[in-house]
């Protein structure tokens, strides 16, 4: 008996997610020459186009790498060993940039945040002006923690930063919003933008970006830590940038079909659609735990859930590792587990990127079967409750 499930599968994990079948054919080409005047125009396209994306007229750069190596090339090229930055705590991925940090030499304080209701914006604010003697180089934030389901209000510690008349830089990582969730580098005053392209950008893993301030450029200049992979220096004089090798020509043929895919669309058509669904699905989860003993939406502050990503409370005295299981081995739906100290405690339906309503109320109806099937005690009707918010 052949136990691997028939069908296509439903791919709600929140990164990376589902590739387009028009990206998919757009890569599906020869290689060209990353010198020859094709591929330059190519770049220089999908420059302009990630820029409108990020909503900056700033210095964009990108890498072959994960969005690990973005974070890498931010703190290589900004900060010495025995400098110090502030992490504002959001969950497993402000960690994960933490440990790495800390790993090359930087001195870290993390601005500690309940994981479930977020960082208080007032008290960070208030760490941030006693700082009197600037020993902070820079606040470092994830804009949209995928961990936790959480949205960090960046602009808010942008205004703290300048109230205080603080110069540290400011840092975001928009891996799990870019494409997604609504960013305006510059508007927001940010200094250095993460990136990735496995998610709101609808591509493979292995492309990173990040979009940098004038401001950040000139303390990249000043430094003189060594680095050399990501050494934006090494990476400028030829337009619209140098790779350190060889460029990463079909991740941008993609690029540029997914670009179009968005702008077909219309940004603020693209950030609606991920609100819509992702109110959907916090209605299912509502439904299912309203009597109190089913799953529950683990972050508790309303005006920072996230629209690309809902992470989901288990019941007491269960896991959601055989939830799981049941739901990629019997139904072929695959949906995202807990990270560091939520793993078995939650799981995480991704709702970002190439996705609509029957694609979301698929997955949520077969949430609700492997529940069924895995004993897990819910609230029977939580599509219906989907399927209200989406026909409202």
């Amino acid at each position: 008996m052949n136990a691997k499930p028939r069908g296509r599968q439903f791919f709600n994990n929140p990164g990376p997610t589902n590739i387009p079948d028009r990206v998919l054919r757009a890569m599906d080409r020869p290689v060209i020459d990353f010198m020859s005047d094709e591929f330059v125009a190519i770049q220089h396209a999908c420059h302009a186009g990630v820029k409108r994306v990020l909503k900056t007229d700033q210095t964009l750069y990108f890498y072959n790498s994960s969005g690990h190596g973005a974070w890498e090339a931010a703190l290589a090229n900004l900060f010495s060993a025995g400098d110090k930055v502030l992490i504002v705590e959001t969950g497993y991925f402000s960690q994960s940039w933490e440990e790495m940090a800390v790993n090359l030499g930087i001195i870290v304080e993390t601005f500690a945040a309940d994981w479930r209701k977020g960082a208080d914006i007032a008290k960070l604010a208030e760490r941030i002006a006693a700082d009197r003697a600037h020993e902070i180089k820079a606040v470092l934030t994830v804009h949209n923690e995928t961990a936790t389901g959480m949205v960090l209000p960046v602009a808010e510690i942008r205004r703290a930063l300048d109230q205080a008349r603080h110069p540290a830089l400011l840092l975001s990582d928009t891996i799990s919003s870019l494409g997604s969730i609504d960013y305006r580098m510059d508007a927001w005053g940010v200094d250095v933008t993460v990136g990735g392209s496995q998610k709101g950008l609808m591509l493979p893993t292995g492309m990173a970006l990040t979009g940098v301030s004038g401001k950040a450029l000139d303390a990249a200049r000043k430094n003189k830590a060594p680095r050399h992979y990501w050494n934006w220096e090494l990476m400028n004089g030829r337009a619209p940038q140098k790779f350190m090798g060889t460029a990463p020509v079909h991740m941008f043929f993609g690029l540029q079909e997914s670009l179009r895919m968005l702008e077909e669309e219309g940004l603020d058509a693209v950030f609606q659609r991920h609100t819509r669904l992702a109110e959907a699905t916090r209605a299912a989860v509502r439904h299912w735990g309203s009597d109190g003993k089913g799953p529950q939406l683990f972050c508790q502050t309303p005006d920072r859930l996230s629209n690309s990503v809902t992470t989901v409370v288990m019941p007491e005295g269960t896991s959601s590792d055989p939830l799981r299981k049941v739901a990629i081995d019997r139904y072929n739906l695959s949906l995202g587990g807990g990270l560091g100290p939520l793993m078995g405690k939650v799981f995480r339906i991704g709702h970002m990127g190439d996705l609509n309503e029957p694609m979301l109320l698929g997955c949520l109806a077969t949430t609700e079967l492997a529940m069924r099937t895995s004993g897990i005690p819910f609230v029977a009707g939580g599509v219906d409750a989907a399927i209200e918010s989406l026909a409202g």
